[in-house]
């Protein structure tokens, strides 16, 4: 049995985590965490009482933090002082902020992702390899697709898509570097997350793509990295450690 803190428990993805956390045989919350001054600290949620101090990890194996930078830093402190390893899917990091998680994965482990989603990473993974076997003269695009309300264009995810390719060492020609066009980013209705990435050539299409049905895959995704951490003592994971596809 692994004893989990979720921090942010009052959000969409914490609520999501504590629901599934709660069907998992293998899993037993110990405690929920919300910033000082949520109307909900000292409320009950699932039976446990929602805390907005960070030693009330301590007794917890494995901490998962969807939060803000400012929060996860100030969780890591406790997570140190207590030996807790920590699933990390807050973004928006600050160079020196990401270097002091570097620094405490020596210490505890760590996995750390903008996008908890298997199916996602599964996508990363087969881009990476697209982009590094496919001849230099496929031209590779991205479309990216989310609700009204996502301010950021393109979505991290995206991001996360163009550097794999920008970056990939094509094999038939290593000093080339791959032509891509502008990702496209659509906001409309409540999608939640749509991303395709093509290769293009004169005289074919290879397309792979990622529909995302709920929020539950990266709830889903953070306590498959919870179980893999929890075994570690310490290092820096991402979630192609997690699946051992990297």
């Amino acid at each position: 049995m692994i004893n989990i803190g979720i921090s942010g428990c009052c959000g969409r993805m914490g609520q999501a985590i504590t629901r599934l956390a709660r069907e998992d045989n293998h899993i037993r919350i110990k405690t929920l965490l919300e910033h000082d001054g949520h109307d909900q600290v000292g409320q009950s949620l699932e039976g446990i009482t929602i805390s907005s101090n960070p030693d009330d990890l301590q007794g917890c194996d494995v901490f998962i933090d969807f939060t803000l930078p400012v929060a996860t830093i100030k969780n890591l402190k406790a997570c140190l002082k207590h030996n807790v390893q920590m699933v990390i899917g807050t973004t928006g990091f600050k160079e020196e902020e990401r270097d002091a998680l570097y620094e405490a994965s020596k210490k505890i482990g760590m996995v750390l992702s903008g996008n908890m989603s298997l199916g996602v990473n599964i996508l990363f993974k087969l881009t990476q390899i697209l982009a590094k076997t496919a001849p230099e003269y496929y031209k590779a695009s991205i479309i990216e697709a989310h609700h009204i309300h996502k301010k950021d264009a393109p979505s991290g995810t995206a991001k996360m898509l163009e550097n794999f390719i920008d970056h990939a060492n094509i094999s038939n020609n290593p000093n080339s570097k791959r032509d891509r066009k502008q990702t496209e980013s659509i906001r409309e209705g409540e999608i939640i997350g749509d991303h395709s990435v093509t290769f293009d050539s004169p005289e074919d299409s290879l397309v792979i793509s990622h529909h995302a049905k709920n929020r539950d895959i990266f709830a889903k995704g953070a306590l498959v990295a919870a179980k893999f951490i929890s075994g570690k003592s310490n290092g820096f994971f991402d979630m192609q450690d997690v699946l051992g596809i990297k």
